[in-house]
């Protein structure tokens, strides 16, 4: 790639490093900001939930208004509102501004991040050029997570404010690259038949109201009726949706892209990567600093190794993508998962750092291997005016996923603590147990991934007529 391709994928990286680092460098300043203003668990806890409510909710939408609007527009345009309002929650001074500043950020990155890939795949020819910007643009993400981890450990130790307005900075450096380096695109068409606006009403609200129903689940049996109703009302209109796009004459979400089995495939796999990733790293967070002591500095720091992925996926994932094919390291990338997570099973009191080296280095090891080639499987066979689209249902799958693994394994961990007797041995249990979950994701994954072996790359090799 020349110079200006690797500026504009530059570029577009930063945004998935900003949304990465901005939610990691809020965990780890959650604790600081409760205290310091004087929140209840309820109100904190919503404030980190605000943002996947906001993102899971809206990206299916964020995804196709790219394709129907304009993908440089909607990148610019909601990078601009992600920027204004990271800016508002740090002069937040109560719980509430704190909510709705961070609901309002994850529907910015809802629109932002499928604009920012969709203009990868459609700026990049398929083929190894495609698949390394690909690769990058999911190492980098990953990797801005973990660094985020440490980031917002130090920053948090100058003020929980500067959490808030670091990204500004950051997202206004890229706000003014990306004006001169994303390529002008013709104004979009309008619709002929006029925009889905039934679809997209039931579309957002059906993913609303999943979200909030699964974000609700590590709540166990506290207010399980409320969970419930939330998530039969998006099964509800989930249904409705379906009716509306069979027979609308421009739909939202065209039905038959779900044909295409490799897309749905990878779709799955990173719901369940992701959810099995950050379900362990949560789990892992929480043993650390609630019964070993850690400070949150001090477990980012732990954890950073897990961010090896963010030089590995540019670097060795594209060689064995070329080699072996998507499918083939994809299933890599589970088996490896399942290998780290369940090295952490027998976790004791009083590990050192060099037992847990080995989880650690390997789970990250498997990111680089597995998110990175799904991002390219989920995108590969989809044409480019609905390549929003298939991003859109990319990140809402790893949102929704993402979302599950950690309230999943508060729930479990959560009823495993309740039957035990409080002592750090009947803790130490549940950790144990609530572990068993990313482990069974991961498992399942690896059944999904084995169905893309066919064949010696296993990549889904476009038509004959489409090589020529």
């Amino acid at each position: 790639m020349g110079r200006r391709a690797w500026a504009l994928l530059l570029v577009l990286c930063g945004t998935i490093f900003l949304e990465g680092s901005d939610v990691a460098m809020l965990a780890v300043a959650i604790p600081t900001i409760r205290a310091d203003l004087g929140l209840t668990t309820g109100t904190a806890a919503w404030v980190m939930s605000g943002y996947v409510l906001g993102y899971a909710g809206f990206t299916l939408l964020g995804g196709r208004a790219a394709d129907l609007l304009g993908r440089r527009r909607m990148f610019l345009t909601w990078l601009g509102v992600f920027l204004v309002f990271s800016m508002l929650g740090g002069f937040a001074t109560n719980g509430w501004m704190l909510v709705v500043a961070r609901f309002v950020t994850g529907v910015a990155a809802a629109f932002m991040t499928p604009a920012a890939m969709s203009i990868i795949t459609t700026s990049y020819p398929e083929g190894p050029r495609r698949d390394k910007a690909l690769l990058v643009f999911a190492g980098v993400g990953a990797g801005g997570f973990s660094l985020g981890l440490v980031i917002g450990g130090l920053l948090t130790a100058l003020g929980w404010r500067w959490v808030f307005f670091a990204p500004v900075f950051l997202a206004g450096a890229l706000l003014l690259a990306a004006l001169r380096l994303l390529p002008p695109e013709a104004r979009p068409e309008p619709a002929r038949h006029g925009y889905d606006i039934l679809g997209a009403a039931s579309a957002a609200a059906a993913m609303l109201l999943f979200a909030y129903g699964v974000v609700r689940l590590e709540h166990g049996g506290e207010g399980l009726g409320l969970t419930l109703a939330a998530l039969t009302a998006g099964l509800a209109l989930v249904a409705v949706f379906l009716s509306v796009e069979r027979r609308a004459k421009a739909p939202l979400v065209r039905l038959g892209i779900f044909r295409k089995a490799a897309m749905v495939r990878a779709d799955v796999g990173a719901l369940l990567f992701l959810g099995a990733f950050f379900g362990f790293q949560f789990v892992v967070t929480l043993y650390l600093q609630e019964l070993r002591d850690w400070s949150s500095l001090q477990t980012a720091v732990a954890l950073v190794v897990m961010g090896c992925d963010a030089v590995l996926a540019p670097t060795l994932t594209p060689r064995l993508v070329r080699r072996y094919g998507n499918g083939r390291v994809i299933f890599g990338g589970f088996l490896l998962a399942v290998v780290a997570y369940g090295l952490f099973l027998p976790v004791g009191m009083d590990w050192s750092y060099g037992a847990m080296f080995p989880s650690l280095i390997i789970a990250g090891v498997a990111f680089a291997f597995a998110y990175g080639p799904l991002t390219i499987a989920a995108t590969d066979s989809v044409a480019p005016e609905e390549q929003g689209l298939a991003g859109g249902l990319l990140y809402t799958f790893t949102q929704f996923g993402s979302a599950i693994g950690i309230s999943a394994v508060t729930a479990v961990y959560g009823i495993a603590a309740a039957d035990a007797d409080g002592s750090p041995a009947a803790v130490l249990d549940a950790y144990r147990t609530a572990l068993v979950v990313p482990v069974v994701m991961v498992l399942l994954g690896a059944v999904v991934s084995a169905f893309g072996l066919r064949g010696r790359r296993g990549r889904g090799q476009p038509p004959r007529s489409r090589r020529r």
